[in-house]
Formats: structure tokens, sequence, C-alpha cells
């Protein structure tokens, strides 16, 4: 609780709603002669006083309200500050604490504070796939250097997977228990170091299976995590938005590491990418750090419209208790509901495509259609480029239709639809050979990638949209079979080119199928009504 006192050299400026004047008391005045000036001002009434505060405890922004009041806020000011109006200088400020300032620094401090939160988390992402698509482009090289077959380059790539799909589970139930905050940025730093292991490890082969493994864990608690924090913070009407801004940083993240990797590894060798993107993810955990100790709880902060509570527990809870969290989870429930099912597959569907493409379209630009590896890794970084154009306008669709009255269940299978026909076709006419010239191959593979993120807008809504609560569980259960193609279908594809040498049968016919089977389940099955698992069960 904060004692003010108003002291005579300060000010306060009063500016009302109607063609009346405002009053400015300048510095220095007396309280018995006050000099005053007067503002035209059309302006809705606000309200603003500059003092001196002596606390008694730690001020905390805590409140805050939307109307004509706009209400105070407590900065904190190292030295002394000078402000200036429009009309002229207004006059002198000291003390080392007051409320309220015309001039802010840096330009996102007045930013909401869940809003600053979703753009660190969607930057996290970017790294995320950077650290991803890395190998993907360093396997060209590294093959050549250690000899690797294509089976062998798929067992590689393949487990990174196998840590992610581990992570899973554990990483929503973390992230439910500690919040979302927490895991995230462990699992970031978690990744960015075993991602610096890859080159001092890449000659024995255990190794570089390893470090890609705890690469796989770092980057498969994320989306739980994220998810988790969407759900506490984000209303309906702005969660296409949110999920999409976030998990849009993927795409990104494949831009910049296609766009970066080749010039590193023609110019300083294959392990600069690994040490360089280590180093990035690093540098972000350190900036995260320095935003948590430097802003109030997001956890604190009410968001109208959310169906959420945004209670986090302390990291010195006890084992009992984060047993007791883990059997309180409602299972049972879960894997009753047709919905969770739905969602269960057609997510295994939509990531053996993606999880495919990403790691063999490289080889496919740079063997089948005779590309060289820079113009390889820049082709390859077409679909996710789109994706971020695609993805924007996927959510202001999708949100306007919600706003407008449409069922949100109706709007994710149209979403989730557009996101698996699009691809299907595009690869269908890429594996037929009609004699198309390899750009035109390169095009239409890019808008059909690039329309599978509608999906965006689909199914990874879904898991807030049925329980805002269990939401980073439920991602956790659907991410960890949709990891399962990382590390079969990966493999599969590097076994089946080694024994057919087609890339219509190893890459492009499994995603066809999969796309197609997702696309009757998830009209068929999925809903995004709110469900109460723990009453169910």
């Amino acid at each position: 609780m904060a004692k003010f006192t108003v002291r005579a050299e300060n000010f306060c400026l009063i500016s009302h709603s109607t063609s009346s004047k405002s009053l400015i008391f300048n510095n220095p005045i007396s309280l018995n002669h006050p000099r005053f000036h007067l503002l035209p001002s059309k302006r809705c009434l606000s309200f603003r006083v500059w003092c001196s505060i002596k606390e008694k405890e730690n001020v905390k922004e805590t409140d805050k309200f939307d109307g004509v009041l706009t209400g105070l806020r407590v900065d904190e000011l190292d030295q002394a500050s000078s402000v200036s109006d429009s009309e002229g200088e207004l006059g002198h400020m000291s003390g080392s604490d007051q409320v309220g300032s015309e001039w802010n620094w840096p330009p996102w401090k007045n930013i909401p504070e869940r809003y600053k939160l979703i753009g660190t988390t969607s930057l996290a992402f970017v790294i995320c796939n950077m650290d991803k698509v890395n190998l993907s482009v360093a396997i060209i090289p590294m093959s050549h250097q250690f000899g690797w077959s294509s089976s062998v380059a798929g067992l590689v790539q393949s487990s990174f997977f196998w840590g992610y799909a581990l992570s899973q589970l554990p990483g929503g139930w973390l992230a439910k228990v500690f919040g979302g905050r927490r895991v995230l940025q462990i699992g970031v730093l978690t990744w960015s170091l075993a991602t610096a292991l890859v080159p001092l490890v890449a000659g024995f082969m255990p190794g570089l299976v390893f470090s890609r493994i705890l690469v796989g864990i770092g980057e498969g608690v994320s989306p739980s995590a994220a998810t988790d924090l969407i759900a506490r913070l984000i209303p309906l009407e702005e969660r296409s938005r949110a999920v999409s801004f976030v998990f849009s940083g993927l795409s990104v993240g494949s831009v910049a590491g296609l766009l970066l990797a080749p010039p590193l590894i023609q110019n300083l060798g294959w392990e600069s990418v690994f040490y360089i993107f280590s180093f990035l993810g690093v540098a972000w955990y350190s900036g995260f750090q320095f935003l948590k100790e430097g802003n109030a709880s997001y956890g604190n902060e009410p968001i109208a419209g959310s169906h959420s509570t945004s209670m986090e527990k302390s990291l010195n809870t006890s084992l009992e208790e984060l047993g007791g969290s883990l059997k309180d989870v409602p299972w049972r429930a879960f894997f009753k509901s047709q919905a969770v099912w739905a969602m269960i597959y057609t997510h295994f569907c939509g990531s053996w495509g993606h999880y495919t493409c990403l790691s063999w379209l490289p080889t496919y630009f740079s063997e089948e259609l005779n590309l060289n590896l820079t113009e390889a890794a820049w082709v390859s970084l077409l679909p996710p480029l789109a994706s971020v154009f695609v993805t924007s306008i996927a959510a202001q669709i999708a949100d306007n239709l919600i706003a407008n009255g449409v069922e949100t269940t109706t709007v994710r299978k149209i979403c989730q639809t557009i996101g698996f026909l699009s691809p299907a076709l595009c690869m269908t006419l890429s594996s037929v050979d009609l004699g198309l010239p390899p750009w035109e191959i390169v095009g239409i593979l890019t808008g059909g990638l690039a329309l599978s993120s509608f999906a965006l807008s689909g199914l990874y809504c879904t898991h807030q949209d049925i329980s805002p609560e269990y939401a980073s569980i439920l991602l956790g259960i659907t991410n960890t079979v949709g990891a399962v193609p990382g590390i079969v279908g990966v493999a599969l594809t590097g076994y089946l080119l080694d024994s057919t040498h087609s890339w219509s049968i190893s890459l492009f016919a499994p995603s066809i199928f999969f796309y197609l089977t997702g696309t009757i389940v998830w009209l068929v099955f999925a809903s995004s009504k709110p469900q109460n698992f723990s009453t169910r069960d």
C-alpha cells in the first residue's frame, strides 16, 4: 500500500470532454496563488496526476479500468524528468516515483502485457524452426563429408522427432502445473544448448542422434506452453489471430533458416549454422528473463471474455502436489470424446505431410529438379514464406466469421478442410508426369503448402475452444501422436527413396493419402463446443 503526498510544486492537468477549458497548475506555484492557463480541448474526460509517492510496500500495476476515467498508472523513474505539452512547457517534476508521464520509453512500455508475451512467444517459435530446418540444409554437405546414404540421412533427421514425441505429454502437463511461461523459457534454453552440440558430435553417430533428441525435447514442450499461454490470456474472439500469430513464427523461422543457412555454410562451413542459431536462442532466453523481471505477472491481468483462470503454481510445489495434479487430469474423459480422437488423427495426418516435406524438400529440389545447394534452399523457403501471408488472411477470415455469429465448429471445419485438400491437390499435380518445367512444380507445391496454413485456424484452435483449462494437455496428447510421422515418415521416406528411387511414391503418395482421410475424419467427428471433462470423468 502506498502513501501519496501531494506537494505544492507538483501539478495536475484536467481536460474536459466539452468545449470548456483545461486547467493547468504550473510549477512552481503557491496553493494560495495558482496560475491558470486555459487550453481548449474537445477530448474525452481524462485525469492525470503527477505527485510524489512514499512507498510502504511494493507498488504493482494491477488494476486497469476502461471507461471515461482511465485510472492511475505508477511508473518508476530513477531521476527527474521534464514533460512538454503541445501548448508549451508544463514544468519540471522531481522524485523517484511518479504517476503518469507524457513521454514513455521504451515505446512498447504501454503495450498490454498479453500482447508482449504473445510477441515474444512468436519470436521463440521463429528460433525454434530455425534450429529445426538448419539440419535440412546442412544434411547435404554432412552426407557428402561422412558418406551417409539417404536411409542414414533420414535416420539422423528423424531423431529430432524422437525427443519431440517424448516431450509432448510431459510438456503439456508441466505447462498446466507451472504455467506456459516457465516451460517455454526452459525449452528454448534446452534446444539452444543442444543445437550447439551437433557439430561437436557429428562424427559420432550415437552422440549426434542424442543431441538431436535433446533438440526435439526442448522444442517439443513449446507448442503446449504456447497453447497454455493463449488459453489463459486470449478471449475467443481474438484466439484465431493469436494462435496464427504465434505459430506463424514457425513459418518465419523456416524462411529465416533456409535463407541464412546456405551462405553461412558456403562461407563459414556447415558447423556455423548450429553455433549461430544456438546463440540466438540463448539471447532470447536472456532477454525473456529481463522481460519477466520487469513486468507484472500476466496471470494477474484480467482478460474480458476469457473462459480460463490464470493461476500459476510456484516452482516450490511439492512432489505430492505434482503427483496429485497429474492424477487430477481427466484422462479417461479425454479418450471418451469423439472430438479428441478427431483431433488426434487429424494432427497425425497434417504432421505427416508437414514434416516429410520440411525434411526432404531441399533434397527433392536439389536431386529431382537439379538445383544447387543455394537454389534448393532458397526455393524451399517459398512455401513457408507464402504461409506467413496465408496465415494472416486465414486468421482474419476465421475470427470475422465467428464474430458475425457463424458457429465455431463450422469455422474450424472449413479452415481445416482448406488446409488439407489444397496440399493434397497440389501434390497430386506435382507427382503426375505432366511434363511441367521445374519452376512450375515449385509454384504448385508452394501454393499447396501455403494453403495448408489454414489449419492454424482449424485444428490448432480447437484445443482452446473445447477446454481452455486443459488446452495444453490436449495439445500434448495430439502432438505426441503428431510427432510419430516425424519419426516414421521422415525415415520411411528415405528408405522408400533408396528402394524405389521415386519421389512420387516415397514423398507425395503417403501425404496425399493422409490428407484425404484426415479431411473425412475431421468433417465427421470434429467439434469445437466447450466440454467439461472434469465432470464427465
